[in-house]
């Protein structure tokens, strides 16, 4: 392994002033309260309680989702064990790929950067469909304006933009804000639930593992994984953290854990509410509606109404999550030369990762622009003159189709990362005094693994598409594509700019490579 791949860090003060340029971000901006609401806010803990849930009960017909939030906490904790004594060793922007390169080579981090950027761009996107959907109808609900789902969606798109061009503390305190809240109204539909049950009453057959059977086993753990997504984006903050190497390993527990037992206790509570038996049916009418419905005949027409409105704060918050996310790993990969060195300075005001922040901002724009020119118009009502759109065509195309794509993606790269980490201790000659640690780092990475497996095996379930069609292969092909380009110019720069392959995963450590270059080169 060379020696220049280090894991000390070149103090910042320095590293920014290196030419002139902002080559690393701000630190100390986030503490451990800070941080969490930032990677907790992806999750979008209504979003999944009304829109993931729904559809895991009703179109999947799993009724013990509650255990199969339980079992993948638990493979995800195995998974945060390696990976957090990972996030001690090293500190990058663009953690996935960062830590993938470090075990398993630059050539495999180069693959990994491209799918990270693809599969957090994917679900970020994604989320503007059901964004723009459900303030449409909000509009059409309460003010009697019809208004296109595109218009908002694009809105929206600019507002997570300039957000993310600002101090990461700023976005912090916003996700913060609208976590909690969030978080509050689900607790107390849960507590309504569980003291007005259905006939049934405090059922717990949802624990009960014959619950998980059935033909939909395989998308239920894609839906359910992609609830826990944000956690791992933890180390993605470390270079901004306060004592990284205790703040970031901290946070990655604390999330698993309370996103494992929210949702668990909050799937329970919809199968109290509706009862274990009916759960299934309940869900494939009602849909997405299934927990307003619930909150309007336990807790009345004004909770409901609030339960809306943040419905959709939730999902900005998850954007804007998202956001932060892909501009620092654009960031990442610009220091590092996989990118226009330009996406590697941040914004010397702010600290942000400012040019990355316009790339996700111009990649969201373009997508949900081509998705409203070629949205499917609804069957021809011949009493109007004007035919209008199809209203559920973001959230069943846009929505599903972009969250698939990016779970899958994030399955893959924390596999990928569970066996880097075995690789890394191994190569540092280290593994003895970490074997508990790559035991589990192992276990987690078989796991994750099978996972991606069925993913892709029942890919055509996730998205909705018929038996046959191409969507089946196209959509999950578009992270095997980012892998493969991704490796192919891996292994391109191997061969042409040597210099640039050896930085790959380096972060910050890649300035000593240039000052060492540099100081040969003036010899």
């Amino acid at each position: 392994m060379p020696t220049g791949r280090s894991s000390t860090l070149q103090d910042p003060a320095e590293i920014r002033t290196y030419k002139g340029q902002d080559r690393a971000l701000r630190a100390d901006r986030l503490g451990t309260a800070g941080l969490l609401l930032s990677v907790l806010a992806a999750s979008a803990p209504l979003m999944v309680v009304a829109g993931v849930m729904p559809t895991t009960f009703g179109v999947m017909g799993i009724v013990g989702q509650p255990l199969l939030f339980v079992i993948l906490g638990a493979v995800l904790a195995l998974f945060s064990v390696g990976y957090a004594e990972m996030s001690r060793h090293v500190h990058n922007a663009g953690a996935f790929y960062a830590y993938i390169a470090r075990g398993l080579g630059p050539t495999a981090g180069a693959g990994a950067s491209l799918v990270a950027l693809v599969a957090y761009s994917a679900m970020q996107v994604g989320v503007f469909g059901i964004l723009g959907f459900e303030i449409s109808g909000l509009f059409a609900t309460y003010l009697d304006i019809e208004l296109a789902w595109w218009i908002p969606a694009l809105l929206a798109v600019a507002v997570t933009g300039a957000l993310g061009w600002l101090k990461i503390d700023l976005n912090a305190k916003v996700l913060g804000v609208l976590l909690l809240v969030e978080c509050v109204l689900v607790v107390v539909f849960d507590v309504a639930a569980i003291t007005e049950p259905a006939a049934e009453g405090l059922s717990l057959h949802a624990f009960n593992p014959e619950t998980l059977g059935g033909a939909g086993f395989g998308t239920a753990l894609c839906f359910c994984i992609a609830a826990f997504v944000g956690f791992e984006q933890s180390p993605v903050y470390a270079e901004e953290t306060s004592k990284p190497h205790i703040v970031v390993s901290r946070v990655m527990f604390l999330a698993v854990g309370f996103v494992a037992l929210f949702f668990a206790v909050s799937a329970w509570a919809l199968t109290v509410a509706t009862g274990p038996s009916e759960v299934v049916k309940t869900s494939a009418e009602a849909g997405p509606t299934l927990l307003f419905q619930l909150t309007e005949s336990r807790l009345g027409t004004t909770f409901t109404d609030v339960l809306h409105v943040l419905f959709v704060t939730g999902m900005f918050a998850a954007m804007l999550s998202f956001h932060n996310v892909v501009a620092r790993y654009a960031f990442a990969m610009g220091r590092e030369g996989l990118l226009p060195a330009t996406f590697g300075r941040t914004n010397a005001g702010t600290g942000a990762p400012a040019t990355g922040s316009l790339l996700q901002t111009g990649v969201a724009a373009l997508v949900v622009i081509a998705f409203a020119l070629t949205e499917d118009k609804a069957p021809a009502d011949p009493t109007l003159a004007v035919q209008p759109p199809d209203p559920t065509t973001p959230v069943l195309h846009l929505f599903t189709w972009m969250g698939s794509v990016g779970a899958l993606g994030v399955t893959l790269l924390m596999a990928a990362a569970s066996f880097a980490v075995i690789a890394f201790f191994v190569r540092r000659g280290t593994a003895g005094a970490q074997v508990w640690r790559l035991v589990a780092a192992g276990a987690a990475g078989l796991a994750l693994l099978a996972i991606a497996v069925y993913t892709v095996k029942d890919f055509g379930v996730l998205v909705g598409a018929e038996k046959g069609s191409a969507l089946s292969w196209v959509l999950p092909g578009i992270i095997g594509a980012a892998v493969v380009i991704g490796l192919a110019y891996g292994a391109v720069l191997r061969r042409t700019r040597p210099e640039t392959h050896a930085r790959i995963g380096l972060g910050n450590e890649a300035f000593r490579l240039d000052q060492a270059a540099e100081d040969t080169s003036g010899a």
